[in-house]
């Protein structure tokens, strides 16, 4: 089931549980997992991607692996909060994920979250080379958080 709504998904988890949040892009998925609790984000991983049912039967062997309760997936909008062909892109992953799997999906606004992921390894004097390996899972591990905190307000 997708949420577009945070509020929605938030009702649809179960009490406790660790959920996911994913940042993708179009050569790779930024994994990041949240503790039972849903308090803390951790970055994960990096899958790369090759073909949907790939990516997917990746995504799904870690989803079993940690015994994930949701998904958050960041939503990529313009600045004006409009929506390009990467937020489609990304609409299009979770309609077809949704098929494979029972988890509640949401999606999460993730406008600077790339960004914000950048400045702290730039901050934390990371080398080029590390960044561009751990960038998405960086990211996703924003994405994530921003949501956890969020549905920490709602509870």
């Amino acid at each position: 089931m997708i949420f577009e709504d945070i509020a929605g998904f938030s009702a649809a988890l179960p009490g406790m549980g660790a959920v996911a949040g994913l940042d993708l892009g179009t050569k790779t998925i930024g994994v990041a997992v949240s503790d039972v609790m849903r308090q803390v984000a951790t970055p994960l991983c990096v899958i790369k991607r090759k073909k949907f049912t790939l990516d997917a039967a990746e995504l799904l062997k870690i989803v079993h692996e940690r015994d994930l309760r949701g998904l958050i997936l960041g939503l990529p909008r313009n600045m004006d909060g409009s929506e390009g062909p990467r937020a489609q892109s990304t609409r299009a992953f979770a309609r077809n994920l949704s098929n494979l799997t029972e988890l509640p999906i949401a999606f999460w606004d993730e406008r600077l979250s790339t960004v914000a992921a950048e400045r702290a390894l730039l901050e934390a004097d990371t080398s080029r080379r590390r960044r561009a390996e751990v960038i998405d899972q960086v990211a996703a591990g924003y994405i994530l958080q921003g949501a956890l905190d969020r549905l920490r307000f709602l509870g």
